[in-house]
């Protein structure tokens, strides 16, 4: 039998792709026999697709300020940030603010 499979498009931009093996953008097909959150992607990311200095990304548990998440285009502020529950085909946008000068 197959595992259900949550298929959600990630992308990262302004930068925040240099931490990620500098890959703009990737579908990923996450386990969906479990429900996924916001939270839970970002430790999944953590553990699997960041490359680079995680402390530019991470601040704890949530993104650190200067990192704006875009999902299907509406702030994720919008949709109750780290408890929003991913659905099949979200498009995941993660912009860098964060600028050296």
């Amino acid at each position: 039998m197959d595992t259900p499979e949550l298929k959600i498009i990630l992308e990262f931009s302004a930068g925040a792709e240099l931490l990620f093996g500098n890959i703009k953008k990737r579908q990923l097909a996450l386990d969906g026999k479990q429900k996924w959150t916001i939270s839970n992607l970002l430790k999944w990311l953590h553990d699997n697709l960041l490359t680079e200095r995680p402390e530019l990304f991470l601040q704890g548990d949530t993104v650190r300020p200067g990192i704006l998440v875009l999902i299907n285009d509406t702030d994720w502020e919008l949709l109750g940030e780290l408890e929003y529950e991913l659905q099949p085909n979200d498009n995941v946008l993660f912009i860098s603010t964060l600028h050296g000068g």
